[in-house]
């Protein structure tokens, strides 16, 4: 069969060492009792191999790049139908679930992982697990816990709804063209909140807003959102916004109104 060469697209480096691909699907557990899964820039089919394997789900594949689609289309590791060519960001992952659970998995394109977080957290109620490959700082800021300079808005926003388990690290040398960073398998897992406690989308922006001057006491960054005056004295205000966990976020989001 011709071999395709693909493009780097989307800030992608396409992984060529099987053996981490084989462990990348092994870290599916089917958490949440999911039958479909969606795997996010499949390339090649490095990964994409070892997860039409399992049998008991119905494997779908997000891909932008057209020759790696055509490649896609002739291994024939899915059905056609099953083969999206399409963006992830720009999909209705409602109308593929359609009202079943979705695990997601992937060698995630660097410039865009935030942005696939992002949208896993929108989807969250029907989302019960991911694993993925991103850069290992990303990975480090998602897994970290309060009190340390990689813990940010990610950390918070995705703690809140899933369980973050940073797997391990992979390095430069694995993959085609090579990223001048390393990687990291990480791990994501719902969590039992079904409701935070507080305005959801208020919530969302206290922690974005706290985070944008994290240099700041809490005091001062949230100014532009208005302090009312019950909660002037509370003592939250004092602290910097890695200083506070999940619980806590939700504490401050009810005083502010």
């Amino acid at each position: 069969m011709e071999k395709v060469k693909p493009k780097k697209h989307l800030g992608q480096h396409f992984l060529k060492d099987l053996n981490i691909a084989e462990r990348i699907a092994g870290l599916l557990s089917g958490h949440g009792g999911y039958r479909k899964v969606l795997e996010i820039g499949p390339g090649m089919g490095v990964l994409t191999q070892f997860l039409a394997k399992n049998t008991a789900c119905e494997l779908h594949l997000a891909e932008v790049d057209s020759e790696s689609v055509a490649y896609l289309h002739k291994v024939g590791y899915v059905p056609d139908n099953q083969l999206h060519h399409a963006n992830f960001l720009e999909m209705n992952l409602t109308e593929l679930a359609q009202s079943e659970p979705l695990a997601l998995v992937g060698n995630l394109p660097y410039n865009i992982s935030s942005q696939i977080f992002f949208k896993m957290l929108e989807n969250r109620h029907f989302i019960p697990e991911m694993v993925c490959m991103i850069q290992k700082e990303v990975a480090e800021r998602i897994a970290a816990k309060p009190g340390g300079k990689e813990y940010g808005i990610l950390s918070v926003l995705l703690q809140a709804f899933y369980d973050i388990r940073y797997e391990f690290t992979v390095h430069e040398h694995v993959f085609q063209p090579p990223p001048k960073v390393k990687s990291a398998v990480i791990t994501l897992r719902r969590n039992a909140t079904a409701q935070l406690g507080c305005d959801e989308r208020r919530f969302f922006t206290v922690v974005k807003t706290a985070f944008n001057q994290r240099r700041k006491t809490l005091r001062n960054a949230l100014k532009p959102l208005g302090i009312p005056e019950a909660a002037a004295n509370l003592p939250l205000l004092d602290l910097r916004a890695e200083r506070l966990g999940v619980a806590e976020f939700v504490e401050l989001t009810n005083a502010l109104g």
